[in-house]
């Protein structure tokens, strides 16, 4: 099962890589078994120490990482050097969990009762193609830093700095065996952790549709399941906004990574009032977006990840009935998709359904609760963005909006020490923050029964 991996930008092959049989899929689980069970029982320090030297390998290799990401996904330089620091910072970050995973100690009668918090065993992490560094760093850091064994399975388009940072793992020392990527298809490699015994938790990243078969299956044995999926996330402008920053930062949050983004603001509402203004505002920051060559530093967007998703993308916009106006792309060879505003109907398939590209909708709305409505008018609840200078208003919309991680005039959505995960049919659990190693673990609670000083002997 060899797999060709193409450069999206010019067609190029990259490497081919070896996918794994169901054999080699339980071998591989079999050594995390072992491996976990001798990582679990290190000191917290030693393990702490670990995952520094993972983190400072990482950091070495920054520049070899981007470079992979550039090459297997397409992501303009900058954006993938980011990435890569981005994961030494998640390493960083857990390195910190091993000593600090504090049980509680419960007041009751007749004794003592303390908590202990676990590790789960083997962890099994299936990774996407959109995010392949980074989101695979959000599942097995923490899961290490809980005393987990980790095997991960890449996106099957985008599966070499999955690879490299398993290498760079080995290489810092972590024992072998405890951090495995095991590339191949997810009707074998993903399919098997789902159903494998010994796996008693699944992270998994990507669609909507996949995560409820993923949830479905591990229903069975009653696994132990994270889940980060889809999202059509709205951003909101109000009238009392700045227009001008609004307008300026709206193709950034909806066109980064070639809108192959979950976080993406794919829906922008404006009050009707200053509609007109807005989109007169947005044309020349939709055609200053830098579209082109991911190697260069300037480059702001590149292609996308496939020919297959290209298509895709291409389906939700088949002729210009309902585009407003374009940015600029390369004519190819390669994936390329040019920026795209649309003003659509509300109840238009562009509107309700996550494109996955570099396709934006504008609407206009009437009120703050016609906003709230329209925001929440969708399966999904991930992100959201709103622009206004209205502190209050800030707050009660940002409350009123179903959806796991809201920015008030600005569009970020995930630092690696706050909590990131979805309302709805977005996700179930969260990833991130000071609390993720904690849904690695399994809490327990010991009661130690000891007699009153009345009850007892002087």
């Amino acid at each position: 099962m060899t797999r060709t991996i193409l450069n999206p930008a010019d067609e190029t092959v990259v490497a081919t890589v070896e996918g794994a049989d169901v054999p080699a899929v339980d071998a591989a689980i079999a050594r995390a078994v072992a491996a976990q069970r001798r990582w679990a029982a290190l000191p917290p320090a030693d393990r702490a120490r670990a995952l520094r030297r993972f983190a400072a390998a990482v950091d070495g290799a920054v520049e070899e990482l981007a470079a992979l990401e550039v090459a297997e996904s397409g992501h303009p330089v900058g954006q993938a050097r980011w990435e890569a620091g981005h994961v030494r910072d998640v390493l960083d970050y857990y390195a910190a969990a091993p000593e600090r995973l504090f049980g509680r100690q419960i007041p009751v009668a007749g004794g003592l009762d303390v908590t202990f918090h676990e590790p789960i065993g083997v962890v099994g992490v299936i990774t996407p193609w959109n995010f392949p560094m980074t989101i695979a760093s959000w599942g097995f850091a923490p899961a290490l830093a809980a005393g987990n064994a980790v095997v991960l399975k890449p996106a099957e388009w985008t599966p070499l700095t999955s690879l490299r940072l398993a290498e760079l793992g080995l290489e810092s020392g972590l024992p072998e065996g405890l951090f495995q990527v095991i590339p191949g298809p997810g009707s074998v490699v993903g399919d098997r952790f789902v159903t494998h015994p010994a796996v008693r938790k699944l992270v998994f990243t990507g669609s909507t549709a996949t995560g409820t078969r993923i949830m479905a299956g591990a229903a069975e044995q009653v696994k132990r399941v994270t889940l980060e999926l889809g999202g059509k996330s709205a951003n909101i402008v109000f009238a009392d906004a700045d227009l001008e920053l609004a307008a300026a930062s709206a193709p950034g949050g909806v066109f980064d990574n070639a809108g192959q983004d979950c976080c993406a603001r794919s829906r922008i509402l404006v009050e009707r009032s200053v509609y007109e203004r807005f989109m007169e505002l947005l044309e020349p920051a939709v055609a200053a977006f830098r579209v082109g060559d991911p190697r260069e530093e300037a480059t702001q967007m590149g292609p996308l990840v496939s020919a297959e998703h290209l298509e895709r993308v291409r389906s939700f916009v088949p002729d210009d009935r309902e585009v407003a106006f374009r940015g600029s792309a390369p004519a190819g060879p390669g994936y390329w998709f040019a920026p795209t505003v649309l003003t659509p109907s509300r109840d238009a398939r562009t509107a309700r359904e996550e494109i996955f590209g570099p396709v934006v909708s504008v609407f206009p709305f009437e009120d703050e609760a016609d906003a709230v409505s329209f925001a929440n008018a969708s399966e999904y609840g991930l992100s959201g963005s709103i622009f206004t200078r209205d502190s209050a208003r800030a707050i009660r919309v940002a409350r009123a909006v179903e959806a796991g991680n809201l920015s008030v005039n600005s569009h970020s959505s995930v630092r690696y020490a706050t909590p990131f995960g979805g309302f709805k049919q977005s996700g179930l659990g969260r990833e991130l923050g000071p609390d993720a190693p904690l849904a690695f673990t399994e809490t327990k609670n010991v009661f130690i029964a000891a007699p009153s000083l009345e009850e007892g002997t002087p």
